[in-house]
């Protein structure tokens, strides 16, 4: 037996400080011996169920018992622990070991990797696809040993200082509110939702700052579930051409050229648009897809687009099962934000209002539809309001409904200019903001007892103004 793999299990048993620090990042599969697998996972189940180490008596026992096991593997098992109670007397540096352990786990988990790699390209392994290659290298590469326990509030004020000083990486919007209202923009590692009803514009709000996120010469992903990948970047085209969506149909080939050739010159970045049928699509396929994109087109993504998140299916509960959509939709979320966090960028998405919702001019958290579990995720999460006199100015009512990025109550409420026929938004003339409750500054509104601004304070919507 490997000399290392017999010190890492016998301190796994004796040494109460080695083993809290190393068990949550060892697997079973690291261990290349079945005796020293075996021996590994009574030990891991052990602690988990009783919260303390085993002793020598007690593994003995446990596997004596197994009778999921052949003879010849408990008695390898159990000659293995012979040979490890025989060896507990020895000093062993408990730091040093600690190092040469995570040396042994990042080795081990890379060798895993390249032999499952291998597997797949042979089509031995037929789970998972060749998309997914970089991703098992990427993990193995990434493994080590976290030792940050928590944040100490009066050892560690001097780099919470820095943290508030700290400029965060951000996708920003070409809307002046909204980037006074996200304190410059969207932050990774982010879910942000538009709340609107049917033909209102999500879509269109997506588009927009799909095609501001590409003129920026970001690199931008949109998956798009409800309308085909054409129709997308016809909408994209129309904004980026300055071309209304018909003209589109009759432009000749040489104005068209020239036109996206404008565009292409003054954007390093890349927009690649997915269609997934409806109700088809997980996380899952999302995932793989940005590895397929990364090993075929060196492309890896700035932001991402989900077009729309309620018509995703969610990778941990199954089609048919006997599941509630709070519970579903708050599962697709969580799902969302947590490729969000893993891929280091901000997820925009969409959700439709309930039918209730849809008539509403002032609408709230509660007017989402299926379930209360999605704004209960999101980061941000934001309503678009149109009507007929809003519609007669080409503008749109935005209403901040949750924002994790700064104070909701400034700019509450605001308008923004649309163009339909170009889908494009702009920012309305600030006059438009005028009698808007709670579209200004929240100093206008008067000191509670505490010395805070009062929320709430004349929230009477009042009309709309050019």
């Amino acid at each position: 037996m490997n000399r290392l793999e017999q010190s890492i299990l016998k301190n796994l048993i004796y040494n109460d400080e080695y083993t809290r620090k190393v068990l949550p990042f060892i697997r079973a599969e690291y261990f290349s011996d079945n005796n020293e697998r075996l021996v590994f996972r009574e030990v891991f189940e052990f602690i988990h169920k009783y919260k303390n180490p085993p002793t020598h008596e007690a593994l003995v026992i446990n596997f004596t018992e197994k009778k999921t096991l052949t003879d010849t593997e408990v008695s390898g098992a159990i000659d293995l622990l012979k040979e490890i109670n025989l060896a507990k007397n020895e000093p062993s540096e408990t730091q040093w070991l600690i190092e040469q352990t995570e040396k042994f786990c990042q080795d081990k988990a890379i060798y895993n990797a390249i032999m499952e790699s291998v597997g797949i390209l042979d089509d031995k392994n037929t789970k998972k696809s060749k998309g997914e290659i970089p991703k098992l290298l990427s993990d193995a590469l990434g493994v080590t040993f976290n030792n940050n326990v928590g944040h100490d509030y009066i050892n560690d004020s001097d780099s919470r200082y820095d943290s508030y000083h700290r400029v965060e990486s951000r996708v920003r919007f070409d809307l002046d509110l909204f980037n006074k209202i996200t304190k410059g923009g969207l932050p990774v590692k982010t879910l942000n939702i538009v709340l609107a009803g049917t033909g209102v514009g999500k879509s269109l709000f997506m588009c927009h700052m799909s095609a501001a996120a590409l003129a920026q010469g970001l690199n931008v992903l949109y998956i798009t579930m409800e309308m085909a990948e054409e129709k997308i970047a016809e909408r994209i085209d129309a904004n980026l051409l300055n071309i209304n969506l018909n003209e589109l149909h009759t432009i000749s080939k040489d104005d068209y050229n020239r036109k996206f050739e404008t565009v292409k010159a003054k954007t390093n970045g890349k927009l690649i648009i997915k269609e997934y049928p409806t109700a088809a699509a997980s996380v899952l396929h999302f995932r793989a897809l940005i590895n397929e994109l990364q090993l075929k087109k060196n492309f890896i993504p700035q932001i991402i687009f989900v077009d729309y998140l309620n018509i995703c299916t969610s990778a941990r509960v199954k089609p048919g099962a006997n599941v509630n959509t709070y519970s579903y939709i708050k599962s697709i979320a969580e799902e969302l934000r947590g490729l969000a966090v893993e891929n280091n960028v901000p997820i925009v998405s969409a959700t439709q209002t309930t039918r209730s919702g849809f008539t509403n001019s002032d609408p709230g958290l509660e007017d989402t539809s299926e379930s209360f579990g999605l704004p209960a995720t999101a980061d941000f999460m934001f309503a678009l309001v149109t009507n007929e006199e809003l519609e007669g100015l080409n503008q749109i009512l935005v209403k901040q409904l949750k924002n994790r990025y700064s104070d909701p109550s400034y700019y509450k409420r605001f308008v923004i200019g649309v163009d339909r026929a170009k889908m494009r938004l702009y920012d309305a003339e600030t006059s438009a903001q005028d009698n808007l409750a709670d579209s200004g500054q929240v100093d206008d509104k008067p000191l509670n007892s505490f010395g805070n601004r009062e929320r709430g304070y004349n929230n009477k919507f009042e009309g709309f103004k050019v």
